[in-house]
């Protein structure tokens, strides 16, 4: 069973919790992935530069977080993505916020699946991956970038 928890902490915005359900599950059930519990919190800049700085000792805002709970059999875990600089790309590459929230879900996802995003060869991979989820699971407008 796929269990996904969606927390709108944002002090404005909300995203739509059945779209990102069907997201996450959709993209584990492709990966094989039957059993998992992901829990995904939409924030703002400030607790995303927060939790930044704690963490990752980078001392800004950044897009998404994931943090696995569990390594191996099941998923587990917890993604976080900050609304505000999703709201700043979806200008910059000219999606809608909710083309640019999904690709943030899908990206965090991937990490909680395994796939890193540090060394190039596993970058690149990474990407294709993230770009093959985008267009079948973001829209219409999941112009690649």
């Amino acid at each position: 069973m796929i269990q996904v928890a969606v927390h709108n902490a944002h002090g404005t915005r909300r995203v739509e919790a059945r779209r990102i359900r069907t997201i996450v599950r959709r993209l584990l059930t492709d990966e094989g992935r039957g059993r998992a519990n992901v829990s995904l919190v939409f924030t703002g800049d400030a607790l995303s530069r927060r939790m930044n700085r704690k963490f990752f000792a980078h001392d800004r805002a950044t897009d998404v977080m994931s943090f696995p709970l569990e390594i191996g059999g099941d998923i587990e875990g917890e993604i976080y993505v900050n609304l505000d600089k999703a709201t700043r790309q979806a200008r910059t590459y000219k999606v809608s916020l909710a083309n640019e929230t999904a690709r943030l879900v899908i990206h965090g996802v991937l990490h909680l699946v395994g796939y890193d995003d540090v060394a190039a060869a596993a970058a690149r991979r990474m990407k294709k991956r993230e770009e093959f989820y985008v267009g079948r699971l973001a829209g219409k407008d999941s112009s690649g970038r």
